[in-house]
């Protein structure tokens, strides 16, 4: 290109310096023996050698450059370039020249900045009338507050959250997403402001904590270190309301389930509905938050991964992100209860081990799916006993840790069932299982479904047609996350967006549906990242 002409040399009196390496020794000489540069011929060189990197050398050809110095190119054409680069580099362009850093006050260049990396569609040019430009959002809101943008999960004991910072407009906003109301699993997600930042005056930009019922009102946010940050009101009086506590537990309570205390009837539920408000209100004048990715995708996982909102008893909706190991599938708790918090894994499926459900009538009777699932668990014990005694007593493959007996029906009667909620964990060790038969959906036609009689369940509006069913293990546990045991169940795929688990031990199916909210800045770098992402969150609740 033309206009990255001797970008590596600038200056008429240095020359090109890839034409520089063509002489013969006496040119060379004769070269050397030249004056040098004046130092702002030696600043201008070092920033067009930056601009020609940033540039990834698009200017390079097979023709030596032609003799024209960048300072030469008119001010419509720099401005196009540096319009081009990456805002963190056109930082260093400024120093270069007092041309340089004179274009670079055009405005053009960042609007184009905030429209390519922060996705502000709102027309800039009224930032006129607010004697803002466009340069300020960039560095002073934009470029500063970059490090919180994307997913992030609430550090609220058990409870966790999930927390959206995205760019709207020109404010940066933390949206806590919620799940819909029980048992409406298939509804979409609701979500509300906890906080943004925009700027109003080319200072400095302004964080406002969005809690309460009072309008916004100043906060703080901070950037303790990696992946991790923390917001803190400076206004909690905002957050109070004129009829005090009462009245702040009835707005929640109509905002958090969609009904009042006196709709519930399950006294258990209750207790725990008031438990959960109690905790959660603690949390109103201060949070930190730890970085979460979405999990990565590949074409061959049975469904696409993701985020899912999932039935829990007398605990309502979850959020649970689902994804894929090799030849496993876990669910990750987003959201959790005092039972299994947030963070831990609340299903995991051996994909190696798919089950082959009766005919409906057969499957009406809980007794004869009960059956089936033992005998894989069975199976599944077998291999692993076999695999430790002969790695000479060691745990197996996965680090799995050994399988308990099967416990007697004292620990299940402690609580009803919506009480106790599973998840699994390290699972059975990964043995060649023995080939299923051959369901219908893999002919694209689906299998009828039904749940056995005696399974409880928190929405009876499920598919009844399911495309293949594995083995699975579910985490249950008491109430603090005390004795967590893993125990058999089903996964049933219903399509690619819902899925089911039926928890054997508590006679309990849970309804899962996907979230169906697009989210920016939630890649993981990396698989590794991801992993490394969910043993962090798992380690905090353990």
């Amino acid at each position: 290109m033309a206009v990255c002409a001797r970008l590596c040399g600038v200056g008429p009196s240095r020359g090109c310096r890839r034409r520089q390496q063509r002489r013969g020794p006496a040119e060379t000489a004769a070269a050397d023996s030249e004056p040098d540069t004046d130092p702002e011929e030696e600043r201008i060189e070092a920033g067009a050698a930056a601009l020609s990197g940033a540039l990834g050398g698009r200017g390079a050809g097979p023709q030596p450059p032609p003799r024209c110095s960048l300072l030469e190119l008119p001010p419509e054409l720099l401005v196009e370039i540096f319009a081009s680069l990456p805002g963190t580099d056109l930082p260093s362009l400024a120093q270069v020249c007092t041309k340089f850093r004179r274009i670079l006050h055009t405005d053009t260049i960042w609007r184009r900045r905030c429209r390519e990396e922060y996705g502000v569609c709102e027309n800039l040019r009224k930032l006129d009338i607010t004697g803002v430009s466009c340069r300020d959002v960039y560095a002073k809101l934009l470029h500063r507050y970059r490090h919180i943008l994307g997913l992030w999960q609430p550090d609220i004991g058990p409870y966790g959250g999930l927390l959206n910072v995205v760019v709207d407009g020109l404010f940066i906003i933390g949206w806590m997403y919620l799940p819909p109301h029980d048992p409406h699993v298939d509804d979409p997600m609701r979500f509300k402001p906890l906080f943004r930042v925009h700027l109003m005056e080319r200072k400095s930009a302004t964080v406002e904590c969005m809690y309460g019922h009072r309008g916004p009102h100043n906060g703080h946010i901070q950037i303790v270190k990696k992946d991790e940050f923390s917001t803190k009101c400076n206004q909690t009086d905002h957050h109070r309301m004129s009829g005090g506590r009462q009245e702040e537990f009835r707005t929640w309570l109509r905002e958090e389930w969609g009904r009042t205390l006196e709709d519930i009837f399950h006294e258990h539920m209750q207790e725990l509905i008031l438990m959960k408000f109690i905790y959660t209100s603690q949390y109103d004048n201060c949070l930190t938050y730890r970085r979460i990715y979405l999990p990565p995708g590949r074409p061959d996982d049975l469904i696409r991964p993701g985020l899912f909102k999932g039935t829990y008893g007398s605990h309502g909706l979850e959020i649970v992100m689902l994804s894929f190991h090799g030849t496993r599938a876990r669910g990750t708790k987003i959201t959790g209860d005092p039972n299994i918090p947030a963070g831990q894994q609340t299903v995991e499926i051996d994909l190696m081990r798919r089950i082959q459900l009766p005919d409906v009538e057969s499957l009406r009777n809980f007794n004869e799916l009960s059956r089936i699932v033992l005998e894989v668990r069975e199976q599944v014990r077998q291999e692993q006993q076999q695999q430790e005694d002969g790695l000479g007593g060691g745990e197996g493959r996965g680090q799995q840790s050994p399988r308990e007996p099967q416990r007697g029906p004292a620990q299940p009667s402690v609580e009803p069932p919506p009480e106790k909620v599973g998840e699994p964990g390290d699972g059975e060790a990964a043995g060649a299982a023995a080939p299923a038969p051959e369901q219908p959906a893999q002919s694209g036609q689906g299998q009828p479904f039904v749940l056995p009689v005696g399974v409880s369940s928190r929405n009876e509006d499920y598919p009844r047609t399911c495309r293949m069913c594995f083995y699975g293990t579910g985490l249950i546990a008491g109430h603090g996350f005390t004795s967590p045991e893993r125990t058999p169940g089903v996964f049933i795929l219903f399509d690619e967006d819902r899925f089911g688990f039926i928890w054997l031990e508590l006679k309990s199916f849970s309804l899962y549906s996907r979230v169906q909210a697009t989210f920016r800045n939630a890649e993981a770098p990396s698989p590794q990242a991801f992993e490394e992402m969910l043993k962090n969150i798992q380690s905090l609740t353990s």
